[in-house]
């Protein structure tokens, strides 16, 4: 096997001569070796679903109402030109039908993960659905009322950290909460506010994931 070296027959005489000196490759921690970082990098553009036709307390999975297929499409027409890359989204119907825009777009169906699907409440009943997450999304996750929700925390951050390409992900306001503030290192459910359709990006590189942008976020009522 060559090791790098070439060697040239003299033109005159035609024996063999060494037109270079040997030089061994360059070890791998070398300034002068090529960086291969990139390789490493993926970009994960996290969408908050469009507008939902009903609220917390009204259904239990609703889909996007006229508003929300129209910031869908607009989410589309930003992140389009982009792909197409792989598409992720929560099996609820208003992040499902939030990513059919960029399906249409790409040509190519999304993968439903559900552990990028909505923080569940640990009750059925709409109303008190409500009143429980208002006062979770006040609260932090060192309180002894978030305990419950450690698995579904590490499950939500173990698929983002699986992701090793650029990837749209369709998911929820809280959702997107959570993996920003691990990376950025926030205790508070709520340190900001998505907007419906808002794009929040971050990326993997060599030395790990970082937070690129926080999505717009929303000046109006979440819940």
């Amino acid at each position: 096997m060559s090791n790098g070296c070439s060697t040239a027959r003299s033109a005159r005489t035609g024996k063999g001569a060494t037109s270079r000196p040997c030089r061994p490759s360059p070890p791998p921690n070398s300034p002068n070796r090529p960086l291969i970082r990139e390789e490493s990098m993926a970009t994960v553009y996290l969408v908050r679903h469009g507008k939902a036709a009903a609220a917390f307390d009204e259904d239990h999975d609703p889909p996007l109402d006229r508003i929300g297929s129209r910031q869908a499409l607009v989410m589309a027409d930003l992140l389009g030109p982009k792909g197409p890359m792989p598409l992720i989204t929560s099996p609820m119907r208003r992040t499902r039908e939030t990513a059919t825009a960029l399906e249409n777009v790409w040509g190519s169906p999304a993968r439903v993960e559900p552990r990028v699907s909505e923080v569940p409440s640990p009750t059925e009943d709409l109303k008190a659905r409500r009143e429980w997450l208002t006062g979770f999304m006040e609260g932090t996750w060192s309180d002894p009322s978030a305990a419950d929700l450690a698995g579904w925390r590490r499950d939500l951050i173990a698929a983002i950290e699986e992701i090793e390409e650029d990837t749209v992900v369709s998911s929820h306001f809280v959702a997107i909460n959570t993996i920003v503030g691990h990376l950025t290192g926030e205790d508070r459910v709520t340190h900001f506010r998505p907007d419906n359709c808002s794009v929040t990006v971050i990326r993997r590189t060599a030395d790990g994931w970082t937070l690129v942008e926080r999505g717009r976020e929303v000046e109006t009522e979440v819940l």
